[in-house]
């Protein structure tokens, strides 16, 4: 097996298999998280089948052809330790935080669940009410419904505008068999990224993988291949979606497309992101709520992924205000746009997202997730002194650029959500 020190207490091992292993050293914690990231989800479904990555997500937690779902359940929690798993864009992941001595039946539980569930139809029949149930959720809760429409206005006919959950009708479709052959196209080995840290070594965590059977040089699963997605058209931009909803606030979002996870743009980004709607401190937070008390939440925010990102601003605010909320953020998206940052403004910028990147990482799972999104996005691994590095050497002329490109208000795509 090819093994690398990507730094001093980080190895990453890739495997005749094909799975990706790292690890970092925490020697300070008494606590491990690991997970298992496969990458295939929503933005590999077709439109008929969307929802199934979730599903599937959902369905490996019934049982598998060593456990009960109550065992699942049990296994780790009976230890004081915690089993979650979540569907995004680009990955489904399961991870597991435990006692560092419970890492041996951590790796076990997970390994089950992706690489054993049984998937029986009489599960499904349950299952899929749950999830109903989640959709359900979602639009009873509109600032989060909001983020799903407005994907889905950024991008009408492409799987990243569509929805993680699945709808109604595509949920109510899904099969055993839709499941099964999910299963067997994306969940094996080369597809897959184990991520750890905490109190272990990258030692340990290969011997117990090898345990599991990880690393069996397997001909036909070598030659299969991240399932690729459907090339990304460019985003709708510059528009507007009214949604009609009886709530007590309008939800608005402002978005654009922006960067993927590995364009070192990203760095300037989540700057201005700072800046503009990061803290108490920024300018919309300033402006929207401080100075004309137009809402309770009010922030900008930034997603990565492997092929795209998203940058943009939500809003909840009263339906009779909307519309001068709108206007204000339009301002400052204007501003921000103009003059980019310089001088002092940029230095402190700087120093509140190198400090919030430090401060992110203070977990085990922090570490576990930053080590897990390299190779899942495509990008060689950066040390945090070189990404404190990146953000520190970032130039005024860089800021104006990036500010003039993806915050001119006319690329701004919004969608409103409330009462007509």
């Amino acid at each position: 097996m090819e093994t690398v020190r990507l730094d001093r207490e980080i190895s990453q091992t890739t495997a005749p298999s094909g799975v990706i292993v790292l690890s970092e050293r925490v020697p300070s914690v008494r606590s491990v998280a690991v997970g298992i990231w496969v990458r295939s989800a929503s933005a590999h479904e077709p439109r008929p089948k969307m929802g199934v990555s979730h599903l599937l997500e959902h369905m490996v937690f019934k049982g598998t052809e060593r456990r009960t779902a109550q065992q699942i359940a049990l296994a780790l929690e009976s230890r004081g330790g915690s089993l979650d798993a979540y569907t995004s864009r680009d990955t489904t992941a399961f991870q597991a935080r435990v006692l560092d001595t419970d890492l041996p039946e951590a790796l076990d539980v997970l390994t089950d669940l992706v690489r054993n569930p049984v998937l029986r139809p009489s599960d499904l029949e349950l299952e899929r009410n749950v999830v109903l149930e989640e959709i359900n959720t979602v639009e009873d809760t509109p600032d989060d419904q909001v983020f799903d429409l407005a994907y889905q206005t950024l991008w009408p006919k492409h799987s990243y505008g569509y929805s993680i959950l699945g709808t109604r009708d595509t949920v109510s479709a899904l099969s055993a068999d839709d499941l099964k052959q999910l299963h067997g196209r994306a969940y094996f080995p080369a597809n897959c990224v184990i991520a750890a840290a905490g109190n272990l070594t990258h030692e340990q965590l290969l011997e117990e993988l090898s345990r599991q059977g990880w690393f069996g040089r397997a001909t036909r699963d070598v030659e299969r291949v991240t399932p690729p997605v459907v090339p990304i058209p460019p985003a709708v931009r510059g528009t507007e979606a009214r949604h009609a909803k009886d709530t007590a606030q309008t939800h608005i979002v402002f978005a654009t497309d922006s960067v993927a996870y590995a364009d070192k743009r990203k760095y300037a980004l989540l700057v201005l992101a700072n800046v503009f709607g990061g803290g108490m401190s920024s300018r919309l937070f300033q402006r929207i709520r401080e100075e004309l008390g137009l809402a309770y939440a009010i922030y900008a925010f930034t997603s990565f992924y492997r092929q795209v990102g998203v940058t943009g601003v939500y809003v909840g605010t009263q339906p009779k205000t909307a519309a001068q909320a709108a206007a204000a953020i339009r301002e400052e998206y204007a501003k921000l746009a103009r003059t980019g940052l310089t001088g002092e403004a940029l230095a402190e910028a700087k120093q509140q997202t190198q400090g919030q990147l430090m401060l992110s990482l203070e977990s085990p799972s922090a570490r576990m997730y930053r080590l897990a999104g390299f190779p899942v996005h495509g990008e060689p691994y950066q040390s945090l002194d070189q990404v404190l590095a990146a953000v520190a050497g970032l130039t005024e002329e860089e800021m104006a650029s990036v500010a003039e490109e993806f915050f001119a208000p006319e690329r701004q795509t919004v969608v409103w959500l409330g009462k007509e």
